[in-house]
């Protein structure tokens, strides 16, 4: 997974597909396509890019509640 791209991984979507991703505390969102395989932690549902993450506004917080949707 490439940190500086808007890409994610999931355990069983296929790759290449795009998902809008928005945080639920402060509503922001960004599209992100699905480029790798996991997370492998209990409870983890998606793990997001850090500029993904950076344009969401919770890189320094490392987890946050989302909302994911198809793009």
């Amino acid at each position: 997974m490439n940190p500086a791209a808007m890409t994610a991984a999931h355990r069983t979507l296929p790759f290449g597909t795009k998902l809008k991703v928005t945080n639920k505390r402060n509503g922001k969102s960004v599209i992100v396509r699905i480029n790798d395989r996991g997370p492998f932690i209990k409870g983890r549902v998606i793990d997001l890019s850090k500029a993904a993450a950076k344009k969401l506004g919770f890189i320094d917080k490392g987890v946050a509640k989302i909302c994911m949707a198809k793009a």
